[in-house]
């Protein structure tokens, strides 16, 4: 679905990802992990076009996206949920969850199955996103990356500042698509617990290099989480 292959990225002089190569497969939820500043974010950003790669390839569904503008690669079927949500405070969540569907012709309606999955969003259709508390802007921003259907959703740290019972909420959700086996889901995240309990395939970056990779069931023994800590 999504391959990587030797990424590179610069800010000024610093060499901020190094030779970054990976994959993330249908059906599977591959993490990414890593300490604050080391490039996670900044990968995310390269791949969704926000910005360019240095050198490097980033292959999607056996097409090369490198160069795609951002618009064009959310056309060819990427979800992204950014760090710190980002959506449109003065819409309402009704409008929020329209705008996910641009790429969609005029008139296509929001699928019931995301309320299914959020079921406050359709409680909360009317009201605006800034009114709603961290934890059901991150379902909303959730929402309004799903609502067009997605082959691979990139979801930036959804555990930031968010309170438990929507954790388990947003658990819920990533684990009905994995199972349905038809959308790559790629996790940045530093709670490690949500990622270990998600996590078919991890992946550890340091200073902007993958330093560690392996199977999720093998991130206890593999002492993941000391590479975590400060």
């Amino acid at each position: 679905m999504l391959l990587v292959d030797k990424l590179n990225q610069y800010y000024g002089g610093s060499h901020i990802l190094r030779d970054v190569s990976f994959a993330a497969p249908p059906g599977k939820v591959t993490t990414l992990l890593g300490r604050n500043g080391v490039g996670k974010t900044t990968l995310l950003k390269c791949l969704m076009g926000l910005l360019p790669a240095k050198t490097g390839r980033i292959g999607f569904m056996g097409q090369d996206i490198t160069r795609l503008p951002a618009h064009e690669r959310v056309k060819a079927g990427i979800g992204y949920v950014p760090q710190g949500r980002e959506i449109f405070p003065r819409l309402t969540v009704q409008e929020n969850l329209l705008m996910g569907l641009a790429t969609k012709p005029m008139g296509t309606e929001i699928p019931p199955r995301i309320f299914e999955m959020f079921p406050v969003l359709k409680q909360m259709q009317n009201r605006r996103g800034g009114d709603l508390s961290g934890g059901q802007q991150q379902q909303l921003a959730i929402g309004r990356a799903l609502v067009f259907g997605p082959s691979l959703l990139i979801l930036d740290e959804p555990t930031e500042g968010i309170q438990p019972s929507i954790i388990k909420d947003i658990e819920r959700v990533i684990r009905i698509l994995s199972e349905e086996g038809n959308t790559a889901i790629l996790l940045v995240e530093q709670y490690y617990d949500f990622a270990q309990s998600l996590s078919d395939h991890y992946l550890v970056m340091e200073r902007g290099v993958i330093v560690k990779s392996g199977a999720g069931a093998d991130m206890g023994k593999d002492g993941v989480r000391a590479l975590l800590s400060v």
